[in-house]
């Protein structure tokens, strides 16, 4: 059996594996986070804004006494913000760091849908869009709900630099909230 492309590639396989998938929408697009990965979704809280970080970082939340940074999803993508509602909300994410430590991140989108339960036959390989388009970060592409959503590898939505400035802004928060709470 041939199992190359009519190119003379070889055929491509999704990177993205069956299971069970949430499901979100920025705008009018539709993606999927592989439920594993996925802590808790909570309601759009109060975020606390830091000086002088990348716009598409919201900033830190509270979340039962551990600050979590936060980041809008539509500003990482290069989308316009929008305004939030009463359908926006946080998706608590946890991602595999490079050095083999987790780390937790709050990611704010439009909508939260429901849990796709994606078959191999209902995922396909990411497109390809040439050299100057980075699609690594989107593990393939499912069909759901005579809906396509774009399957995301959340490791890879940030690069390590942003990561790292992430994780200086929780550090840097936690320990000024720990020194005001031996002031009071």
């Amino acid at each position: 059996m041939d199992m190359t492309a009519p190119s003379g590639r070889e055929a491509e396989t999704p990177n993205a594996e069956a299971g069970k998938y949430l499901t979100f929408s920025l705008g009018d697009e539709h993606y999927g986070l592989e439920i594993i990965r996925v802590q808790e979704i909570v309601g759009l809280i109060p975020v606390t804004r830091i000086p002088r970080l990348p716009a598409f970082v919201a900033g830190v939340v509270n979340l039962r006494g551990r600050v979590i940074p936060v980041v809008d999803l539509r500003l990482v993508f290069g989308m316009p913000a929008s305004a939030m509602n009463d359908r926006t909300c946080i998706i608590v994410v946890s991602l595999d760091r490079a050095d083999g430590t987790t780390a937790v991140m709050g990611v704010i989108v439009d909508e939260v849908s429901d849990v796709a339960n994606l078959t191999e036959d209902a995922i396909e390989a990411t497109p390809e869009f040439g050299t100057t388009v980075d699609t690594s970060f989107i593990k393939g592409v499912g069909r759901y709900e005579e809906r396509v959503v774009l399957l995301l590898d959340i490791n890879g939505v940030l690069t390590t630099g942003e990561l790292d400035e992430l994780d200086r802004v929780a550090v840097t928060n936690t320990a000024s909230d720990k020194a005001q709470e031996e002031d009071s």
